[in-house]
């Protein structure tokens, strides 16, 4: 009876001997898998994101876009550090944001361009409609509407208006439209497929999405602005300036929102 429970005994220990090996065993196991899989990671975000980072760069950056165009007369607006840092990091290839001033018809529009060739997709959601209700702002409307510019191009586009409310009341209009791959439009439809999806892993200057925005207190001096100035925005994007005047218009079914 006493050896057989030494015996017992003995097979105990060596089986929590065993079960103790086989528990680091997979533990170290884990940690191993776990730390493969942190490197992959690591590798593969890089590769991701030198793959995404190759669209295709402006043949003349949007930063030489003119201080002077006809009548008016621009300077750099800020963009805060935070803004400008998830612009460039989510969507944004290359971008300008300027006040013009036109001080023979006292007019003065805000102008903002932004290209998007590496992530297309990332300007999805990034319109009037959105932006500026999430400032502060009301949206009291957006028409379907045109502008003829000083070449003769009507360019389709939508007229949003806003105001800010309380003791700080003003109003702004702004006037925007896309340009993608060479097109005017004014729908996100135009480039949210799982085409316009995909990185730009090849750097095809055809595959890009421009957002122009032209804003001000009253909609005579954005129209204004926008006549004039928007001939010069069309030159620095590919496959627009062959596009004859009656050709620029985007397509039927606008999308206001």
């Amino acid at each position: 009876m006493v050896g057989l429970m030494k015996t017992n005994s003995f097979y105990n220990r060596r089986f929590c001997f065993f079960n103790s090996c086989r528990l680091s065993l997979f533990w170290l196991v884990a940690v191993l898998m776990l730390i493969c899989s942190g490197a992959v990671y690591r590798v593969l975000a890089a590769r991701f994101e030198f793959i995404v980072g190759k669209g295709a760069k402006l043949p003349v950056s949007l930063s030489d876009f003119p201080f002077r165009v006809g009548n008016w007369s621009g300077e750099d607006l800020p963009i805060h550090t935070t803004t400008r840092d998830y612009m460039e990091k989510n969507f944004a290839d290359d971008f300008f944001s300027r006040r013009y001033i036109n001080k023979e018809a006292k007019n003065w529009a805000d102008v903002y361009v932004v290209y998007c060739s590496s992530r297309i997709a990332g300007i999805l959601g990034h319109r009037p409609r959105i932006c500026y209700t999430g400032a502060g702002w009301v949206h009291d409307g957006t028409d379907e509407s045109y502008v003829v510019t000083a070449s003769g191009r009507k360019v389709s586009c939508l007229i949003h208006r806003f105001h800010m409310p309380g003791s700080q009341y003003r109003e702004t209009v702004v006037l925007s439209f896309y340009i993608v791959g060479g097109r005017i439009s004014v729908r996100e439809g135009d480039f949210s497929d799982l085409f316009g999806r995909l990185p730009n892993i090849g750097g095809d200057p055809a595959r890009y999405i421009a957002q122009v925005q032209v804003s001000s207190s009253v909609e005579s001096s954005v129209r204004s602005a926008a006549r004039d100035i928007i001939d010069t925005v069309l030159v620095f994007f590919p496959n627009t300036v062959n596009i004859e005047p009656e050709d620029v218009t985007a397509s039927v079914g606008i999308d206001a929102n």
